[in-house]
């Protein structure tokens, strides 16, 4: 599909680089709830840190002797000093370990990006020819998003590497965020209304796939 370029304050992009072929093999897939939501859920719980254990009875680094008699101490028989009421004891009924690491299937993987990319170059997709912001200056960049009509959260993505006066420009405005194309992922991209791509933005994700 063709999609036309313009520039980060909207205007058109005139000559030759007016227009820019998209590869529909990569946004011109028909999105799925059902794989979109796996994805997500996979991202998401990636993210997730272990959650720590306690030490138990059984982890306790404490000797295993027997320090009292059974009879005629007058007090309650104790095999050893690991049990939960002694200060150094293990704890009772503790917290387990718990890992919320998940695997899935590098095709579902990027299956799930084609179509998080898809279903914006259906609706909310915008490409621009560079990312250059005079001085790297936040009041002209959101110069540029308020003539070009971004609203709500705006996603955009670089080629390589973000352009450092736009990054840098970028940091103040609430709701935008800014990563390179290696770092394109389907939850960033369905959590935000606008994506906005370079030139080389979609020459890297196409060549991400077709590689």
């Amino acid at each position: 599909m063709k999609v036309k370029v313009q520039k980060l304050d909207g205007k058109a992009v005139s000559g030759k680089g007016g227009e820019v072929e998209l590869n529909d093999d990569v946004f011109g897939v028909e999105p799925r709830a059902d794989i979109l939501h796996r994805v997500v859920t996979w991202q998401l719980e990636n993210r997730r840190a272990t959650a720590r254990p306690t030490r138990e009875r059984s982890d306790v680094a404490r000797t295993g002797k027997k320090y009292g008699k059974q009879k005629g101490g007058g007090v309650a028989r104790h095999g050893d000093r690991k049990a939960p009421i002694f200060i150094g004891g293990g704890r009772a009924h503790g917290a387990r370990k718990r890992d919320f690491e998940q695997s899935l299937n590098k095709k579902i993987r990027a299956l799930g990006l084609k179509m998080a990319l898809s279903s914006k170059a259906k609706d909310g997709l915008v490409i621009v020819d560079s990312l250059e912001v005079k001085d790297g200056k936040t009041k002209a960049l959101k110069g540029h998003f308020d003539k070009a009509g971004f609203a709500g959260k705006v996603l955009v993505i670089d080629g390589e590497s973000v352009n450092d006066g736009f990054k840098k420009a970028a940091g103040n405005l609430p709701g935008v965020n800014v990563l390179p194309a290696m770092g394109a992922n389907v939850y960033d991209i369905l959590k935000h209304d606008t994506l906005v791509l370079t030139t080389d933005a979609v020459e890297k994700l196409e060549a991400r796939f077709n590689g």
